[in-house]
């Protein structure tokens, strides 16, 4: 099979990786603005929450396992199988990657992953979850 499948393929996990990691990010902010503004209903319905939840419980699950997160894993798994560089490439795969990857011991992301996932935490104890959107 020709390779520009497999880098479009890998193309296309990096962006849900990105996507995975703005929910989780964003998810945390909107739930605080959310709250102290008085406004989004929507962040304090259990669906989104609890998939807020699980989202940020699986990359710490992750980190404290030493796992590598399945998303790069696959998405090297499709670099390497199209004969491309696994950390290097076009515009938008450049910029994306960017915000994912960076060199730091592991310990340093496990931490940073726990004190986030904490984090996710205290906003549930602080605006807990509604069956519906308040209205």
């Amino acid at each position: 099979m020709p390779a520009m499948p497999y880098l479009l393929l890998a193309d296309l996990v990096l962006a849900l990786h990105v996507a995975v990691v703005l929910f989780v990010v964003g998810g945390l902010a909107a739930i605080v603005l959310g709250n102290l503004l008085g406004r989004w209903p929507v962040v304090n319905t259990l669906r989104f929450r609890v998939a807020h939840l699980a989202a940020i419980a699986i990359v710490v699950a992750e980190a404290w396992a030493g796992v590598v997160c399945p998303l790069t894993t696959l998405e090297m798994a499709l670099r390497a199988r199209a004969g491309a560089a696994t950390y290097a490439g076009g515009f938008v795969q450049h910029w994306l990657q960017g915000l994912l990857y960076y060199e730091l011991p592991a310990w340093a992301f496990t931490t940073a992953y726990t004190v986030f996932g904490l984090a996710v935490l205290a906003a549930w104890a602080c605006w807990p979850p509604r069956r519906r959107a308040a209205p």
